[in-house]
């Protein structure tokens, strides 16, 4: 009774803990399932888009899990997305004047290339990424700018930066474009076959794990997430730890730059990486962390990415052309669920609030019901499924608002009554 009642508790302790990731897990399973009976795509070719989704989760969670480490830390980097599109510009920038400058007789220069140009290319890219922390880092620590501000800079800066560049790079060697395009095959491999992603996401994860699990440092990063006024006092070096987190921040975006060029066989400022730093931190989130600083797990952000690249998959399906308009739509909000439900699951009562109180809730019913039909409008003009989403909605929560405000004034009274 004793061993049944140990392996009980243990088992009780394991989901509590990681209660996270079974839920995401979960959530996989059953979305990719109900997917599957509705769209038979996943039957017929299940090889195909299973590939598909686990190279495409795979080039999230490499720099979800970079932005994962700077929230952990207490911090925020909105730069990812804009970094994708300047490391994928500094890899073939790279690699395309080398080749230039290699083969000027060539009618194109980069169709076959050593491989040793690609490690250079690569490392260049690397070098960027560590630069491009590193200025987060002194703006954050020695200017006194907000994590927000620094990395919002970079946001808007560096997507310029590199189309900048491009022009510059590719006037110079003869065709003035905004694109640079590598044509090697081997540099197109890395982007483009479902297990090389798949490769150095682990390698990146399992690294990852290891610091912030198995290591001082990365303790500190949680205790600085937590309070880092108290981790300063206790001597722990925070501007060193801050520069490690938002170094790996930039250097996991810089490398799935390196992949989404690799993908097209080009690295495009203008459209690349584009509100990719939504997602990062929506993978972060879904994940478990916190934006408040100090918790999080690298196992939930895998899974975050992995959930996050399966539900866009599946609606991808569902809806067919036009499906990339509704990505914002979906990974906003499940950034509103998976933050709503830490806080409320932190809160000592926090499924118990009252959501929708007094004035403010009547107008807030009201807008929730409209977005919720405007999302379902579609192109072929029909409005009854958007209409009766937009009435079910408007029903439902004018229910609940009522249903709390008669609980609410029952609560009170009887508490007038008791004294």
């Amino acid at each position: 009774m004793k061993s049944d009642s140990t392996s009980s508790s243990l088992v009780g302790q394991f989901v509590s803990r990681h209660l996270t990731e079974i839920v995401l897990l979960a959530g996989c399973v059953v979305v990719f399932g109900l997917t599957a009976i509705v769209n038979d795509a996943y039957v017929l070719r299940f090889q195909y888009n299973a590939a598909q989704i686990v190279r495409y989760a795979s080039m999230l969670g490499i720099f979800a899990i970079g932005a994962a480490i700077v929230i952990i830390s207490g911090g925020i980097d909105l730069s990812s997305g804009s970094m994708i599109a300047f490391g994928g510009m500094i890899c073939c920038m790279v690699i395309s004047v080398v080749a230039h400058a290699i083969y000027p007789e060539a009618d194109d220069p980069t169709a076959s290339i050593p491989n040793w140009l690609i490690v250079v290319g690569v490392l260049c890219t690397l070098l960027a990424g560590i630069l491009v922390g590193t200025l987060h880092t002194w703006l954050i620590t020695i200017v006194g700018l907000p994590p927000f501000v620094a990395t919002l800079a970079s946001l808007v800066g560096l997507r310029s930066l590199a189309l900048i560049s491009t022009e510059a790079v590719t006037a110079w060697l003869g065709q003035q474009s905004f694109k640079i395009n590598i044509q090697d095959r081997t540099f197109g491999i890395l982007g483009r076959e479902w297990w090389i992603p798949l490769l150095i996401f682990l390698v990146i994860a399992g690294l990852a794990w290891i610091l912030m699990n198995k290591t001082v440092v990365g303790r500190h990063l949680y205790a600085m997430g937590g309070n880092e006024q108290a981790a300063k006092l206790s001597g722990i070096r925070t501007e060193r730890l801050k520069w490690l987190a938002y170094c790996i921040g930039t250097m996991t975006a810089a490398i799935a730059g390196i992949l989404f060029s690799s993908e097209v066989g080009s690295s495009d400022p203008q459209t690349q990486g584009v509100g990719y730093e939504l997602f990062a931190i929506a993978a972060a989130v879904v994940g478990g962390c916190s934006l408040q600083g100090g918790v999080g797990r690298i196992t939930g952000v895998i899974l975050g990415a992995l959930f996050l690249r399966v539900v866009i998959d599946a609606v991808a399906k569902l809806i067919g052309s036009g499906s990339s308009d509704y990505e914002g739509l979906i990974v906003g909000l499940l950034v509103v669920l998976a933050v709503a439900f830490n806080q409320l699951s932190g809160q000592k009562g926090g499924w118990k609030k009252q959501f929708f109180p007094g004035m403010l809730g009547v107008v807030t019913i009201p807008i929730i019901a409209a977005a919720v039909g405007a999302s379902l409008l579609m192109p072929d003009g029909g409005v009854v499924l958007p209409l009766t989403a937009a009435a079910t909605t408007l029903v439902v929560l004018a229910i609940l608002k009522v249903g709390a405000d008669v609980a609410s004034r029952a609560k009170v009274s009887s508490g007038g009554h008791s004294k």
